[in-house]
Parts: C-alpha cells; sequence; structure tokens
C-alpha cells in the first residue's frame, strides 16, 4: 500500500483531522509520510497556518512556505465554497486533467505512503461535469470514507458508500470522526454503520483521548497498514 485517498460524506465533517492523525500514527511506525490536498477552497492567504494544507504540513513537520504550500495544494480558492463555484469568483476554472496528472505524479514521487486528502464530501464538483468521485475512479486508489457523528450522517454514510460500491471502488476503512457537540453518541453512530460494511473505526474528538480510546483507534489504523 503506497498511496490513499482520504474522502468524506460531505464537507467539514474531519478529513483533515483524519489524515493529521494518520500522519501521526504511521510516521510513529516509521513510515515515511506525505500528504497532499490538490484542491482546496476557503484559502486565506494572508492566515496560511489555519488552513487545510497549513495543518498538512505542520503535522509533517515542514515549513509553511508558499512553495511547500504549492506544492501541496495547487488549486487554492478563497470562497468557501464548492471549489467549482470558488473558481468562479475568481474567473478561474479547475483542469481535472490537470488535477488527476498532479496526483499521478505525487504518487511516482512517493518515497513510502502518500496520503490525498480529497474536498468536500464524494461527489463535490470540480467543473461543469466532473466530480471528487470522478478524481478518484481515475485514480484508483485505495480509499478511505470519513464521516461525522452528527444526526443524519448514518445515511448520509450509507449514500456514499452505495455510490463508491456500484464503482467497485476499493474502501479500506470508514473513520468516523467525532462531530463536535453532537447530541448521538460516536459509539451508537458506529455502531449503526458496521451492520452495513467493515471495518468501521471511532476517532474520537475529546482531548486527551480516553487511554482504551486511543488505543482501540491505534489498533485498528495498524490493521489497515498491515501491522500485526
Amino acid at each position: 500500500m503506497t498511496a490513499i485517498f482520504i474522502t468524506a460524506t460531505g464537507t467539514d465533517v474531519g478529513k483533515t483531522f483524519v489524515c493529521v492523525s494518520l500522519i501521526r500514527h504511521l510516521r510513529e511506525m516509521g513510515r515515511i509520510v506525505d500528504a497532499i490536498k490538490p484542491v482546496v477552497s476557503g484559502f486565506d492567504p494572508d492566515r496560511p497556518e489555519a488552513s487545510d494544507p497549513g495543518i498538512l504540513l505542520r503535522a509533517l513537520d515542514l515549513p509553511l512556505t508558499p512553495q511547500e504550500i504549492e506544492r501541496t495544494s495547487p488549486w487554492r480558492f478563497r470562497a468557501a465554497m464548492s471549489p467549482d463555484l470558488a473558481a468562479q469568483r475568481e474567473g478561474r476554472r479547475i483542469d481535472v486533467d490537470a488535477v488527476i496528472s498532479f496526483c499521478q505524479d505525487a504518487i511516482a514521487r512517493r518515497q513510502d505512503i502518500l496520503l490525498i486528502e480529497g474536498i468536500g464530501g464524494i461527489m463535490v464538483p470540480l467543473d461543469e461535469q466532473r466530480t471528487v468521485l470522478d478524481v478518484m475512479m481515475a485514480l484508483q486508489l485505495p480509499l478511505i470514507l470519513v464521516a461525522g457523528s452528527y444526526l443524519g450522517t448514518i445515511s448520509h454514510t450509507l449514500t456514499a458508500l452505495d455510490a463508491l460500491f456500484r464503482r467497485d471502488m476499493k474502501l479500506l476503512a470508514i473513520i468516523v470522526s467525532e462531530t463536535p457537540g453532537s447530541t448521538v453518541p460516536l459509539d451508537d453512530t458506529v455502531a449503526a454503520i458496521a451492520r452495513f460494511a467493515q471495518p468501521v473505526i471511532a476517532l474520537p474528538r475529546r482531548q486527551p483521548p480516553q487511554t482504551d480510546e486511543r488505543a482501540g483507534t491505534l489498533a485498528a489504523f495498524d490493521r489497515i497498514f498491515g501491522r500485526s
């Protein structure tokens, strides 16, 4: 396993939080890790440290320079909207074939494991006709699907799974990233989704997490990456 695409059931459910958790865990395992997020919206160039590429670079212990930000996220847009609309706001258009080629080049250059973080949910539009799902289908990488634990996430997750399974996409795991302030217990959400697909991993947001929660999450990560 050399490259993994991290997608989600929707926006703001915790993809970057999951990426950071995986980066830290893989580095603790002694792996060499890199991460990219080709397309990002809601990017404030005056506060790059608060952006998703900035958070990924910090987790990788890489400098927050314009060059590293460009290497991580070449397609950056100011408006916090779907990328196609955010690009339109700036009089730009996303070349989806170029996004795919960028990812393929990063895969070819990897030293060990590369994490590719998508934008929004699996079918967020990138241009007039194509979505993030089209990029995933072109790359044919194993996937991690990130979901939240908010009320309604079970239906959103099963809908996303249906779209992925209909296209014979390889799913490594579903990670349920705890939604702050949710009225639905994290464990209940995980149990409900697990009736339909496996494996499902709970990722609590409590800081610091309970010892048994952290142990369970790390053990599940180990299973994904093949360490006994």
